[in-house]
């Protein structure tokens, strides 16, 4: 069985599960277009982070730092590679959705990659409703991001709980 947890980064598991997400992306993308936040950043008021749990196992982690009274920006979405493709980033993402549509946040931005790294990631996203846009926020173009928002006002897309096969 797996759990969605709201998690305020203090356990060191979920602590080194974001930095291997930053060492990712510092990989992935040349330093002046990694956008993720650090463990002390996703820890600020603003941010709701969750962790997806089976046993005492992180599966996956992702949040969103509110960034005006109805909007919210989607941070550090990812998946243990153990269990990529197999639905459990779609799922959270919908958990993220219903509760940040349960605190009154009409619109989710992000931005993403654009190589082939973040091909999957961009497949999930506008297969969730989130529709390309320009940058936003403190954002610029930069070639190798791709920006999303999401109005949260058009239904509900609610993570079924269940369990995850391996």
């Amino acid at each position: 069985m797996w759990q969605f947890r709201d998690d305020d980064l203090t356990d060191p598991r979920s602590r080194a599960f974001v930095l291997e997400h930053l060492a990712d992306m510092y990989r992935q993308s040349p330093d002046e277009s990694v956008h993720a936040l650090d463990v002390d950043a996703l820890r600020a008021p603003e941010v709701r982070f969750v962790t997806v749990w089976r046993d005492e196992e992180i599966l996956a982690v992702g949040g969103y730092r509110r960034t005006g009274p109805q909007d919210a920006e989607l941070k550090s979405m990812r998946t243990a590679p153990s269990v990529r493709g197999q639905g459990l980033g779609r799922l959270l993402l919908r958990h993220l959705t219903d509760l940040a549509r349960a605190e009154g946040i009409t619109t989710l931005w992000l931005e993403t990659g654009s190589t082939a790294d973040f091909r999957a990631a961009r497949g999930l996203y506008l297969s969730e409703g989130y529709t390309p846009c320009g940058p936003f926020g403190d954002y610029r173009e930069d070639p190798e991001s791709v920006f999303y928002r999401r109005d949260l006002t058009q239904g509900s897309m609610q993570a079924v709980p269940g369990t995850l096969e391996q």
